[in-house]
């Protein structure tokens, strides 16, 4: 499937490896792959995320996702779920993170002898990259680009689909400013090339 990735994509997926590299997660996962799109150079992604208003604001993102990875990556949903049957996540965090220091419930390993070198993909990143392929031939397009990725994550029930919709990120949101497909005689920012 990777044959059908762009350039722009591609970049994306290494980004991603280099994300969960430096937080030493042991696999590559979703929120690895929304960082790496946060990072991304001029393009359809950042004239999406600025056209909906995350530009300037993605370390707010960041900060959403540190936060969901503080609490074991259980999402407001879940938090507010388990508060209704009497357990006060907030309160269990805390705790744990007294005894055992702050993000201890994030599920990094950094430093417990994992090698550098390639991550393998987490389920997460597997299922947007799944995700991906799927929003493209939905699409009508023959590539699956960076925006494809972006497009998948929002789909997904999980924090960073929760973080993203926080944001203003929704897939109906995504799609109004991307367009609706057929990628065919489109410019880089999802419009009509004049003919």
């Amino acid at each position: 499937m990777f044959e059908r990735f762009t350039k722009d994509a591609r970049d994306v997926v290494r980004g991603a490896a280099e994300h969960a590299e430096r937080a030493g997660a042991p696999a590559v996962d979703a929120e690895h792959l929304l960082l790496a799109l946060l990072d991304r150079g001029p393009g359809r992604v950042s004239f999406a995320l600025a056209a909906l208003g995350v530009t300037g604001r993605e370390d707010s993102v960041r900060d959403a996702l540190d936060e969901a990875r503080r609490r074991a990556g259980l999402s407001r949903a879940d938090a507010d779920a388990l508060a209704g049957l009497g357990i006060d996540v907030s309160e269990i965090v805390s705790r744990v993170e007294e005894v055992h220091g702050v993000g201890a419930m994030s599920g990094g390993r950094a430093g417990r002898g994992r090698p550098s070198g390639r991550r393998p993909f987490g389920r997460g990143a597997k299922d947007v990259i799944e995700k991906s392929l799927r929003m493209a031939l939905a699409r009508k397009e023959r590539h699956i680009g960076a925006e494809h990725l972006l497009l998948a994550l929002t789909v997904r029930a999980d924090v960073v689909a929760e973080v993203l919709a926080d944001h203003g990120v929704t897939h109906a949101s995504l799609t109004r400013v991307l367009g609706g497909g057929a990628g065919e005689g489109r410019d880089g920012r999802g419009t009509a090339k004049a003919g």
